[in-house]
């Protein structure tokens, strides 16, 4: 009998889970897990709630947990607890999602790995271990040409006016804030984050306006800036990408891969369909 294992690979927007055996199980989605931001017990809530029973009721081998916020020691082992406190299962792997990313895009070669969802990151992968990783410092200071860096962007214009007539109407009419209660949300509330990815849409919905085109080239170039540009490569290095922003906005990537004279590898939307196939091998 094949060994059930279960995937799971979490932003701070939403989980996805995927069960695995002599045949894959469709995969289902909980909420984002970020232990900076949740406890344990906040953790196991979303486990225990939101996995559908039949899972939590399931004798599973081995679950491979790979998530935001999982870097160190002491952030992975509250979520290793709490996946062991609500989960029937013999072995629990948590790391962070950069390996995640890393072994989904690359596999077993050697690769550079960038992951542009919620958030943003990057590592020169050998196939085995991450060699280097551009050191990352959060949505606040940098996540540069991510969800809520560009987001952040959209924000911006909306709030200092500097997006033309028709652009402020759209924004209004698909939105319907104020002032106000974006620095309430973004200030004041937690996970400020999820908030300000959630305004790419508006990126996705208006493109060809010369100001939408702009905020995105420019968020992403400063990906490529900051972290890409600096890593050791040779010119057949491949330059792997993982995530919402990344698969909604290849064409751009596509254009900055040729502008730096890089390899562009694959682009995947989320890394599960990659992470099955590493661990089945």
């Amino acid at each position: 009998m094949s060994e059930i294992i279960l995937i799971a690979d979490s932003g701070a927007t939403k989980t996805e889970w995927c069960l695995v055996g002599a045949r894959k199980s469709p995969s289902f989605f909980t909420s984002g897990i970020s232990p900076y931001h949740m406890d344990q017990k906040q953790i196991e809530t979303i486990i225990k709630t939101e996995i559908p029973r039949t899972i939590l009721k399931k004798e599973i081998d081995s679950v491979y947990y790979y998530g935001t916020g999982c870097y160190t020691k002491p952030k992975a082992e509250i979520v290793k607890k709490a996946l062991i406190s609500s989960i029937l299962v013999k072995k629990v792997h948590v790391t962070h999602d950069l390996l995640g990313a890393a072994r989904s895009v690359c596999g077993n070669e050697k690769g550079i790995a960038c992951i542009l969802g919620t958030g943003s990151n990057s590592c020169l992968f050998s196939g085995k271990t991450i060699l280097h990783n551009s050191p990352g410092l959060g949505y606040v200071l940098g996540d540069e040409g991510s969800g809520a860096y560009l987001g952040k962007k959209v924000l911006q214009h909306f709030l200092y006016e500097t997006f033309d007539k028709e652009l402020m109407e759209a924004f209004l009419k698909t939105f319907n804030t104020n002032k106000t209660e974006i620095l309430h949300k973004v200030y004041k509330e937690p996970l400020a984050n999820r908030y300000l990815a959630g305004f790419t849409k508006f990126l996705s919905a208006h493109r060809g306006h010369y100001i939408i085109e702009n905020i995105i080239e420019d968020g992403l170039r400063d990906f490529f800036e900051n972290h890409l540009v600096h890593y050791k490569r040779t010119i057949d290095t491949p330059f792997h990408f993982v995530g919402s922003i990344a698969y909604f906005f290849k064409d751009k990537i596509d254009e900055l891969c040729v502008d730096y004279g890089m390899n562009r590898g694959v682009i995947l939307k989320n890394p599960m369909e990659g992470l099955i196939k590493f661990h089945r091998k």
